[in-house]
């Protein structure tokens, strides 16, 4: 579901605007409050890097959790931990909601990093306006951008009025299984909103500022092929065939020359075993393999991903894969099978509308025009769950680098730009949009 008048009013309101103009008083007071709490947010910041809170380190992410529901208590949101089923083995999630009038906000982070508890990079330490730690860009910064937002809201008492949803997950880095269950309550909140912000880094080059509306799936995909084992002097024979890795290496050609070619559309295969005797372990991506090359292998498992724009496009290309591994060599047989971990955040016209809104934003705070990130050179994220249902738009956190690495680093005084870049980002949104029509659902593009 989506809201077309929504988006649409959205885009006109922006179009009839024309240039940018200065920050209104309520802005420039955001901009001052904003400057005068840079440190407050920072400290925030550093201390939720320096409690571990890698995904299975349950602990540390309901202890990162309990700080966050601190500071959404005291802004005066109705704060829940979400506790997760224990066959889905994570620590649940933080989420947060207040009543207000008109426009729905959606704002979603995550408290979980890629660094488990046994990981020698765990604390913040801080080199003039560089900062270090496990998480600080992906994405604890974010998380500290969206308090102080908040707080820069309630300082000129627009918050009271605005309704929001705050939703931090627990397993954004790894996230549980099924999906249905680990993330259900951040599909709720999307199908509440009217617009959803996520606040994973933000992306600033030598010439530019960029705004992200779009971001694309992640699916992983298991082919498994079984030939007829023989002496290789009877390979492609009759009564023998082609063999098993032969029928592998044919797929997944096939997928190269007739599958690829579609903006957005990739596909890795990214572990192969082949042989007489095999092993693998897909949660570990780890295997073994024996064979000789005076025998026919009867085994081959190639493990792969894929990624796409759109639900579309994802579908059609599941569908051609499938269609060439039916087409199966002499005496061989082939299964695929698809694992989507996250969906697609489309391009949509609602979400180039929210970019226009953020470029005037990032104007009127002297920084120029932004400019519209390619989706093909950023991962997935929580976002896309709820990107079906929402107008949405990512990378409002802070400027970092090195995630995922040990040399995970973040620009400190980014985290000033990143709060009024959202605040007023917000504010406008609410104060331009009409009301919103609950239940009115339109066909998602």
């Amino acid at each position: 579901m989506r809201y077309p008048l929504l988006s649409i009013a959205l885009l006109v309101l922006i179009s009839l605007s024309g240039t940018t103009n200065a920050l209104s008083d309520d802005e420039q007071a955001i901009s001052d409050w904003v400057d005068q709490h840079q440190e407050d947010a920072i400290a925030l910041l550093a201390e939720t890097v320096n409690i571990g809170s890698g995904t299975m380190n349950h602990e540390g992410v309901r202890a990162v959790g309990a700080v966050m529901a601190r500071e959404l208590n005291a802004l005066g949101l109705d704060v829940r931990w979400i506790d997760m089923p224990a066959e889905v083995n994570r620590a649940g999630h933080l989420f947060a909601k207040k009543q207000g009038s008109g426009t729905k906000l959606l704002l979603i982070g995550h408290l979980d990093t890629v660094f488990e508890a046994d990981d020698e990079f765990q604390a913040f330490k801080r080199e003039g306006n560089i900062a270090e730690g496990p998480g600080i860009s992906d994405m604890k910064s974010g998380n500290a951008v969206i308090i102080y937002a908040l707080k820069a809201l309630a300082h000129i008492g627009a918050l009271k009025d605005i309704a929001i949803t705050v939703a931090y997950t627990g397993d954004e880095e790894k996230p549980g299984r099924p999906l249905a269950i680990a993330r259900r309550d951040l599909l709720e909140a999307g199908r509440w909103a009217d617009i959803a912000l996520g606040f994973e880094g933000a992306i600033t080059t030598q010439d530019s500022d960029w705004a992200t509306i779009a971001r694309r799936s992640s699916s992983s995909w298991i082919l498994k092929v079984s030939g007829q084992q023989a002496h290789s002097s009877a390979v492609f024979s009759d009564e023998v065939g082609a063999g098993a890795i032969n029928e592998a290496a044919r797929i997944i050609n096939a997928f190269y020359t007739q599958v690829r070619g579609a903006y957005g559309l990739t596909f890795n295969a990214g572990n192969i075993q082949g042989g007489t005797a095999i092993t693998y372990d897909s949660a570990k991506n780890r295997g073994s393999t024996f064979g000789k090359t005076n025998i026919v292998p009867s085994q081959t498992i190639v493990h792969g991903g894929i990624r796409a724009l759109s639900v579309d496009q994802l579908e059609d290309a599941k569908q051609h894969m499938q269609t060439i591994v039916a087409q199966h060599l002499p005496h061989t047989k082939a299964t695929l099978s698809f694992d989507d971990s996250y969906p697609p955040m489309a391009p949509t016209d609602g979400n180039k509308a929210l970019a226009v809104a953020l470029s005037e934003v990032n104007q009127d705070l002297g920084r120029g025009a932004m400019k519209i990130w390619d989706p093909l050179r950023r991962g997935a994220a929580d976002i896309a769950f709820v990107a079906p249902y929402t107008d949405a738009l990512a990378g409002l956190g802070a400027l970092g680098k090195g995630g995922h690495t040990p040399e995970e680093t973040l620009q400190l005084d980014s985290m000033a730009l990143a709060i009024k870049r959202a605040a007023i980002l917000m504010l406008r949104l609410v104060k331009r949009n009409p009301e919103s029509a609950d239940n009115q659902p339109s066909v998602a593009p």
